[in-house]
């Protein structure tokens, strides 16, 4: 008997016990881990599939070969169960199923109507405050170009609120033109507020609009000879004619849309998304879903669109490049989320074929890029393999650093390199806890060390999975000390690589420890210049959470553990005294006079340091 018969005869032993209904199923190996989520209008009908059909695709057949478990839920329709199966597929990522890597929540821009002066702020996560929110705009650097060209014409403040209340004189945004000074009065809260409703019409696509009433304030000004007024209103219009120059208005006229096309070479595939929002072109982004090397190109669009606007919100249009399987179910699914009419369209229209040829260009760009990068990571591993002469294949690295002043704010830092470039999510960081080891590199990374290798076995399964390659930065006593580590887990074959710099600490000259040998590369050596990339990249991450760690430490001041001090009279104090120091040192009648502070409080403050 075939190892995938023995998948079959599961199912239909399970066949009769699975009721007549819309739902999803789940395909589970002997260990309990999910292969395969699947979702059907018929539950029965679509596994009965599996078993009649003789010739399976080679991933089917390895995928009833692994099945030891079924399980199904249940839907009131086919759309509920369409929309399950993605919630669930992100959370297992079983590894016969189209997987998106798509962890990042896009950055909008959010303008107040609240607040009597509002603010102009990017914002990343839950909608929950009252105000305009625009987006979404496919990166950081797309939010941050917005927020500046606004800036220039409308000269909104970007400063957050505590020190918007706590200026004296304007700050250098004012002295650039890029910001009207409301903290001081510069400008009338009418006036403001005509420049926010016009900021809010520029985001919106009205840019014209905004043109023409420029112009005709600018008119008035110079009518009634105020000409220091005409002047920036001129200045306001012509970095407005600069931004329509420069902006990407699309010739589709897309108002509220994502053009998504696909492109797939090599068994890879990139997905890239441009988002159309107000005729105007807010970015693109690039995805590379997970999928078997025979996997058609419209199912991989299918799953990716229901896997990416699982947590997003949905436009109005959708344009692909590709035709879909069950179009019809995805635009109703999509629509009953978004309680909106959902239209999927393919690229027909010259108007839309032009938008989209921009995009699959993008799309086979990006893959051959992705493409080149892993062929060239794949050879880099190679080459390491061979130098060091390492017998189990590389494909995941994990490197380790540490970061400190003189033992305070210690940290170790751990970061993962893949075929396909640095895995951002496997990162981690490490606030170092054994004391008296704060200032010690060798316990600092043998702590390091244990934590995350003890973690490792007693969550097997549950925690990161072990790599095929240690990196550690350090000479023959960070090696040892590693190994040591290794060794009281039991993970005696798992291979270690120390880099040490050189004695005047220049790159180039670094040397390497493995097995008791020491290794040298020549300076041009592409091998050298990885590892020291490899290195780089933990320092950097290293450093960074350090200063992390250092900034808490510094923004807590003696004033937080007074028990009933909270932000408000902090700040109160902070404003009157100009520190914390200098609040210890007043008198008690002193720091009674702050406004704010009761008598019974000031006694407490006074106590707090005198007693």
């Amino acid at each position: 008997m075939k190892s995938s018969e023995l998948g079959k005869e599961l199912i239909k032993k399970e066949l009769p016990l699975i009721p007549k209904s819309p739902g999803i199923y789940r395909m589970m190996n002997h260990k309990g881990d999910v292969l395969y989520i699947g979702k059907a209008k018929n539950l029965p009908n679509r596994l009965k599939s599996y078993v009649s059909e003789q010739n399976h695709i080679i991933r089917t057949e390895r995928m009833l070969a692994q099945t030891h478990k079924i399980e199904v839920t249940t839907t009131s329709n086919e759309s509920e169960a369409l929309l399950l199966e993605a919630n669930l597929i992100k959370k297992f990522r079983p590894k016969f199923n189209i997987l998106l890597k798509d962890d990042k929540s896009f950055p909008f821009i959010f303008i107040g109507n609240k607040d009597k002066w509002p603010q102009i702020a990017k914002h990343r996560g839950k909608k929950d405050k009252n105000g305009f929110y625009f987006g979404p705009f496919a990166s950081a650097g797309s939010a941050n170009w917005t927020i500046k060209m606004l800036q220039k014409i409308f000269q909104i403040r970007v400063c957050d609120d505590g020190t918007f209340k706590n200026r004296k004189r304007p700050c250098i945004l004012h002295q650039i033109k890029r910001c009207s000074a409301p903290c001081v009065g510069y400008v009338g809260e009418a006036e403001y507020k005509s420049s926010v409703q016009d900021a809010i019409k520029f985001v919106s696509g009205k840019s014209r609009e905004i043109q023409k009433n420029l112009s005709k304030q600018m008119g008035e000004a110079s009518e009634k000879l105020d000409f220091e007024k005409a002047s920036i209103l001129r200045d306001r219009i012509k970095s407005l004619n600069i931004i329509q120059s420069s902006q990407k208005i699309n010739e589709a006229n897309l108002v509220d849309a994502d053009v998504i096309a696909a492109y797939k070479e090599s068994g890879k595939t990139c997905i890239q998304v441009f988002f159309y929002r107000s005729k105007q072109n807010w970015g693109n982004q690039s995805y590379f879903p997970k999928h078997d090397p025979d996997q058609n190109i419209s199912e991989i669009i299918a799953s990716f669109l229901m896997q990416f606007y699982e947590n997003k919100n949905v436009p109005k249009i959708v344009i692909l490049n590709k035709e879909i399987k069950d179009k019809k179910l995805i635009e109703k699914t999509l629509s009953s989320k978004e309680n909106k009419n959902i239209s999927i369209k393919i690229a027909t229209k010259r108007s839309m074929t032009n938008v989209m040829s921009l995009a699959e260009k993008n799309a086979k760009e990006a893959l051959n890029r992705k493409l080149y990068e892993t062929n060239n990571n794949k050879n880099l591993l190679e080459k390491i393999n061979k130098k060091f002469n390492i017998k189990n294949n590389i494909g995941l690295v994990e490197v380790y650093d540490n970061s400190h002043i003189q033992g305070t704010n210690s940290v170790g830092a751990m970061i993962t390199f893949g075929e396909e470039g640095f895995i951002k999510k496997r990162y981690r960081k490490f606030d170092i806890k054994t004391k008296g080891t704060e200032k010690d590199d060798y316990a600092m990374l043998k702590e390091v060390l244990s934590r995350r290798f003890k973690r490792a076995l007693l969550e097997k399964g549950n925690y990161l999975s072990l790599p095929d390659l240690l990196l550690i930065d350090g000479g023959k006593g960070q090696y040892s000390s590693t190994k040591e580590i290794l060794y009281e887990y039991g993970l005696h074959d798992l291979p270690v690589i120390a880099i040490a710099k050189g004695k005047f600490r220049n790159k180039g000259n670094e040397t390497f420890f493995h097995n008791g040998k020491i290794f040298k590369f020549d300076k041009n050596d592409p091998a050298l210049f990885f590892l020291q990339r490899l290195r780089d990249e933990a320092h950097r991450f290293a450093i960074s959470a350090h200063r992390s760690k250092r900034k808490k430490g510094i923004s807590k001041s003696l004033l937080d553990q007074i028990e009933g001090i909270g932000s408000m009279r902090k700040r109160a104090l902070l404003n009157h005294f100009g520190s914390a120091r200098s609040v210890e040192s007043a008198s008690f009648q002193e720091i009674k006079s702050v406004e704010g502070v009761e008598e019974k409080v000031a006694k407490k403050i006074y106590n707090f340091f005198h007693e």
